[in-house]
């Protein structure tokens, strides 16, 4: 009777502290569905001016690897670009003094990221050449725990 007790015990104790992992590492995420720290836009092809300018601070405390990109991220999307797509490449991208990151969560679900543009530019940039229709939720973060200001640039042209 008590082997019986001592596995039900551990099997119960077990199962709860898989459950509060599961939801410590859920509660730890990125997460689209919140409002967008700095805000949003709508944009169609061919929108001026261009490039759309937004200046934020890069960074947070969740560290991810989404998009296969270690980074440091806020749980909350940093900015919501809602786009109308035409024949035009769209570029999403970073301008700061820090090593920052990129992350987007796209239309279709998918996340994809960016570290550094080139060996030597440690601002990240991801480019769309044939863009989806839809919401982009954007995450500009670091590659180190500090934050930092940051420029989010989106454009058609470059």
């Amino acid at each position: 009777m008590k082997k019986f007790a001592v596995r039900r015990l551990a099997l119960v104790l077990g199962t709860a502290a898989v459950v509060v992992a599961l939801f410590a590492s859920r509660a730890a995420t990125q997460d689209p569905t919140l409002e967008p720290t700095y805000g949003s836009v709508k944009l169609k092809a061919g929108f001026t001016p261009d490039p759309y300018v937004k200046k934020l601070v890069a960074g947070g405390p969740i560290k991810t690897n989404l998009g296969d990109v270690a980074a440091f991220v806020a749980k909350a999307p940093d900015f919501q670009l809602e786009y109308t797509a035409g024949k035009l490449a769209l570029t999403i991208h970073v301008e700061a003094e820090a090593d920052t990151t990129l992350l987007i969560n796209l239309p279709d679900g998918k996340w994809i990221a960016n570290d550094d543009q080139a060996p030597g530019n440690l601002n990240p940039l991801l480019k769309f050449d044939k863009p989806q229709s839809g919401r982009y939720d954007i995450w500009v973060g670091t590659f180190g725990k500090d934050t930092a200001p940051a420029v989010l640039k989106i454009t058609e042209v470059k």
